[in-house]
């Protein structure tokens, strides 16, 4: 049976979700408040999901998805809040979380999340994939880390999937569409910008001024890298 954390303050709708999840065949914890939420979910390492409000009282969402990263936890974690602006799933994005979700929603648009984001953390917990390197860009897949000319470069969790995803599909142009399940595991609504902003990241970070991108825009169809 898996186990999700529903991190809520709204005690109707917190059970709302725990009694719909139960009847689906998981085991639910809730907890109302972010620090208890942080130091459930660091806990151990049993949980399968977490549902996570991003306005939480005291501390909230995005600090407590940040104090898990921190605490070295991989769980998948799902945002949900009432706040849907590009600016805020961005946030909730690069605090950590795996996905995002804006309320109201259906409840089996969240099931179909948890099953994604639990499916993806299974995939990713296979055999270590070995190192790959472009120009002078390497990813270490094992350690988690990618390097320019020797020097490790900071990189948000979701940064360095959308990297690793271009590096390991090297001269195929990939859709925003195909991106966004690759890397965020579930299909978005095809206006949505979140891939560009983070091409946009990722440029700034790994781009020389002056020369030509690691990361070629095809107009109108997606991203590439080229050999």
């Amino acid at each position: 049976m898996k186990k999700i954390l529903i991190v809520e303050d709204e005690r109707n709708f917190a059970r709302f979700m725990e009694l719909e999840l139960m009847h689906h065949g998981y085991a639910v914890t809730v907890v109302g408040s972010g620090q208890e939420g942080l130091e459930t979910a660091t806990r151990d390492a049993s949980w399968d999901a977490i549902l996570l409000d991003a306005m939480l009282p005291g501390l909230h969402g995005f600090e407590v998805c940040r104090g898990i990263r921190r605490a070295g936890f991989a769980t998948p974690v799902i945002m949900l809040t009432a706040r849907d602006s590009v600016t805020d799933r961005v946030s909730g994005l690069d605090s950590g979380a795996d996905d995002y979700l804006p309320k109201p929603f259906a409840f089996e648009e969240l099931l179909a999340r948890i099953r994604a984001v639990i499916r993806r953390s299974k995939r990713g917990s296979g055999a270590a994939q070995a190192a790959l390197a472009y120009r002078d860009l390497r990813i270490d897949p094992v350690a988690g880390t990618v390097s320019k000319a020797g020097v490790v470069l900071e990189l948000t969790k979701r940064e360095y999937e959308l990297l690793l995803v271009l590096m390991n599909h090297r001269d195929r142009v990939l859709s925003r569409a195909m991106l966004l399940d690759l890397v965020w595991g579930y299909d978005c609504e095809a206006g949505t910008n979140v891939v560009d902003v983070y091409v946009r990241y990722l440029r700034n970070k790994i781009d020389d001024p002056g020369q030509r991108s690691y990361i070629h825009t095809v107009r109108g169809i997606g991203y590439v890298i080229r050999s």
